[in-house]
């Protein structure tokens, strides 16, 4: 995890109002999903192995070692989860590597957040290594705090990523709002008590109690997370 905020400093005025808003990446923020199963395809196409498209809504949105392991397991791949990592990590950061469009949205909501110093946090099931280089194209300035998948022990759709992120701002789960994309985030999410903005990406989501369901950031902005926490929405 890194953060540029100090705990105490990033409690709202309204005290039992939005605390801080926690992100997703991937698919979220960032249009990546299908890059990642670009680069999915791509690997194993090269060990022998086609994938099956049905198996996309398996992986999307899951930690490396559930994605990964559950390919090598349906393909019967010749390659350890270990080994399947590096290649998957190494194909996509090639690709981000020529540039991240972000989700429709998205530049704007962040803005927002900024200007009203809303405590912002970005939460991934990606790697550290992924992260930083998606945060040169987003910019790192837009987050006090970065939650990265393989600096938990337990990451998505456990709950331990998003209470580190609400614990790194001192605040209370209930008091932030999270905006996902799929069901494996929604779940870690609603798991840690936060409220829950849902944009799906590839699969649908459906709509519960503390959760709303959009079909894009250009629905969300700072008077809508507000409601979503307070109950108003």
């Amino acid at each position: 995890m890194t953060s540029t905020v100090p705990a105490s400093s990033t409690r709202t005025a309204e005290g039992a109002a939005l605390q801080a808003v926690l992100l997703d990446m991937d698919g979220t923020l960032v249009d990546t999903e299908g890059f990642w199963w670009d680069a999915e395809v791509e690997v194993f196409a090269e060990l022998g192995h086609r994938l099956d498209e049905a198996w996309r809504d398996v992986v999307v949105g899951g930690p490396m070692t559930r994605s990964a392991g559950y390919l090598i397991d349906v393909t019967g791949a010749d390659i350890t989860l270990g080994e399947l990592t590096v290649l998957l990590n190494d194909r996509f950061e090639r690709r981000i590597g020529r540039g991240v469009p972000l989700m429709p949205g998205a530049a704007r909501l962040l803005a927002e957040l900024a200007r009203h110093e809303i405590p912002t946090a970005l939460v991934s099931a990606s790697h550290r290594r992924i992260i930083d280089q998606v945060l040169e194209s987003v910019g790192r300035h837009h987050f006090a705090l970065t939650v990265a998948g393989d600096e938990v022990s337990r990451t998505k759709p456990h709950p331990e990523p998003y209470l580190t992120a609400a614990s790194g701002f001192g605040a209370e789960p209930e008091r932030c709002a999270v905006i996902e994309d799929t069901a494996t985030g929604v779940a870690a999410a609603e798991a840690a008590g936060c409220r829950v903005v849902a944009v799906p990406s590839v699969a649908p989501i459906a709509p519960a109690f503390g959760r709303m369901v959009v079909r894009s950031l250009e629905e969300v902005d700072l008077a809508f997370l507000r409601g979503l926490v307070t109950g108003t929405r």
